[in-house]
């Protein structure tokens, strides 16, 4: 793969440990594969299995205990991938080890975890970044651009909208339990939320929303919407649904979140699945077939991810944002901007992370980031159980220079 000139060049690659081979590092791996300026040198699972498949494959050290990876000298960062509630004692060890760290969204499930955790690393005097998430997308990124460039004035107002078959997917018993960071909130509203709090300049003010939790199969928020205000007086709505009815990747050109062309055809098809599982037993061991060493990481993805339609209205115009570029509506004429996809979809959290850890200048998306994002999502479920509007303290402005991405 070629390299921009835009991307921080390296003498020898990133070294990266992962801790947890699940699904959440299957969907960063093609974009790891792809990228010459990142080396995989070790990882920890409790599967055998896949601890003996990234050997295989990579050649590196496995480990059972996380203490154990980030007590390698070899790794110079870990990115942890494990379930959400366990991000707190994962990140907290890294730290007490000197490890930078990459941890999945969202950063923690309770706010006084994600307190803990980004206090613990700034005392360690390590990076912590919060990825991969939507907000590092190219095109958001390119948005994000755009709107710094000061060329389309103030963000006054952003929709966000995406329907998915989310809640219908392969789950462990947990990811059912908002209590343990299961439903959309968590895993879903923290991508939305990033991308606005992004484009939106980072300090929200208030959360008004609704959840919705219809199917006694699956008892935790499938959906939500929710008005929120930012310092300034820009507001935006987010809207989203998981119960797997209307796709809207139609509006996305027919493009999956992941970056993948999506056949229409395979319309039902998580519902359809979950027919065939009698058991909370056998659907965990439908989602222990999507990790790593139960099947082949995908080629690196030939589009941008996205996470649904947006649209952010400025003063000189409205940015409309696709899979692989931005639509800029001006006053008196419309143009399309291209994002440029290099080394697979994710290199710009390649890229946030090398730049952070080699030359000390972290993203828009850190630890204190995460933790914003995390309050945000807490509004959610606050305001729609009050019915009322609730005020945010930890919220953090949005970096003008070293955002994450291709920048």
């Amino acid at each position: 793969m070629s390299s921009n000139s835009n991307q921080p060049k390296l003498e020898a690659p990133l070294r990266l440990g992962v801790i947890g081979l699940g699904r959440g590092f299957m969907l960063t791996l093609p974009s790891i594969n792809a990228d010459d300026r990142v080396q995989l040198v070790a990882a920890c699972a409790p599967r055998e299995s896949s601890r003996a498949a990234f050997e295989q494959e990579f050649g590196g050290r496995t480990y059972q205990n996380v203490e154990d990876i980030c007590a390698d000298p070899d790794v110079e960062a870990v990115y942890i991938a494990t379930p959400h509630q366990m991000h707190v004692d994962h990140v907290e060890i890294a730290a007490k080890a000197g490890k930078h760290v990459l941890v999945e969204k969202p950063l923690a499930i309770h706010l006084e975890d994600g307190i803990k955790m980004v206090e613990a690393c700034e005392k360690a005097g390590v990076q912590l970044i919060v990825g991969p998430s939507h907000s590092f997308d190219g095109a958001v990124m390119l948005a994000h651009k755009i709107i710094q460039s000061g060329d389309v004035g103030n963000v006054r107002m952003i929709h966000a909208m995406n329907y998915t078959d989310f809640l219908y997917r392969p789950r462990r018993p947990e990811e059912l339990v908002t209590e343990e960071g299961g439903g959309v909130i968590f895993s879903q509203a923290v991508h939305q939320l990033d991308i606005v709090r992004l484009l939106g300049g980072g300090m929200m003010k208030t959360i008004t929303a609704a959840t919705g939790n219809w199917d006694p199969a699956r008892p935790t928020e499938g959906a939500y919407s929710a008005l929120a205000t930012f310092e300034g007086g820009a507001f935006a709505s987010l809207t989203y649904s998981g119960y797997a009815h209307f796709d809207s990747d139609v509006w996305q050109g027919w493009v999956g979140e992941l970056g993948y062309p999506k056949d229409p055809e395979s319309y039902g098809q998580a519902r359809k699945a979950l027919t065939k599982v009698s058991s909370p037993e056998e659907e965990s061991a439908l989602k222990s077939g999507r990790t790593y060493g139960e099947t082949p990481a995908r080629p690196p993805a030939p589009n941008h991810e996205h996470f649904g339609p947006i649209i952010v209205s400025c003063d000189g115009g409205d940015l409309r944002i696709t899979p692989n570029g931005v639509w800029l509506h001006g006053h008196f004429e419309q143009k399309y901007i291209p994002a440029p996809l290099e080394m697979g979809p994710r290199a710009g959290v390649n890229s946030a992370l090398i730049k952070a850890v080699r030359f000390n200048a972290p993203p828009s998306q850190t630890g204190r980031w995460g933790l914003a994002t995390l309050e945000a999502c807490h509004a959610i479920l606050q305001s729609a159980e009050a019915a009322a509007p609730v005020k945010l303290l930890h919220q953090i402005q949005t970096q003008k220079t070293n955002i994450g991405g291709n920048s």
